[in-house]
């Protein structure tokens, strides 16, 4: 099991990444009572029957990870949904893309903590892949309100990549702000 909320999202993000998408699209969506979350990739995309074997626990391609005999990023996400009185959806067609939403109960005494989701961002805007990648967040909570969205190459264009330190530190410091908005 992941041990954050943002440990999930990340893992599920990079399955996106990984699937040559050249579109990632994560929204990340928290309320007083829910924290929910939709990635959306224009990647490979999956039959009907390879996203059955997607979602069970004990079947990996061993493509992506030659010597693993199991694949247990979607089942975390459908064990920790479930479980947290949250739940989830897949929508995936062959060569064209998949659509993964999950949602959690806030309240739910079984859900993991949320995460860092300014370091949550950090990471997924470090992938190593040519693909945009698009972050919205929607905070709602204890009645204000924070909404902002990132473009990886807009972001990478203004800080000057991600590669040298100081545009690390950058990055680090513009994801903080923004998420202490309110």
């Amino acid at each position: 099991m992941h041990f954050t909320l943002a440990d999930l999202v990340t893992d599920i993000t990079q399955n996106a990444v990984e699937a040559g998408a050249e579109r990632v699209e994560l929204t990340v969506t928290e309320s007083d009572t829910e924290f929910r979350f939709l990635v959306t990739d224009n990647g490979k995309g999956m039959t009907k029957e390879e996203l059955a074997r997607a979602v069970d626990p004990f079947v990996t391609d061993g493509i992506k990870h030659p010597n693993r005999k199991v694949g247990l990023g979607l089942p975390f996400l459908i064990q920790t949904a479930e479980q947290s009185n949250g739940g989830w959806d897949i929508k995936s067609e062959k060569g064209k893309g998949t659509i993964v939403t999950a949602w959690f109960d806030i309240k739910n005494v079984d859900i993991p903590p949320t995460g860092d989701i300014s370091g949550m961002f950090r990471t997924i805007l470090m992938f190593e892949s040519n693909a945009e990648i698009i972050l919205n967040r929607k905070k709602h909570k204890n009645g204000a309100e924070n909404e902002y969205e990132i473009c990886k190459s807009e972001l990478a264009e203004v800080i000057g990549g991600f590669e040298e330190v100081s545009s690390l530190v950058l990055l680090k410091e513009y994801l903080e702000s923004l998420e202490s908005e309110e």
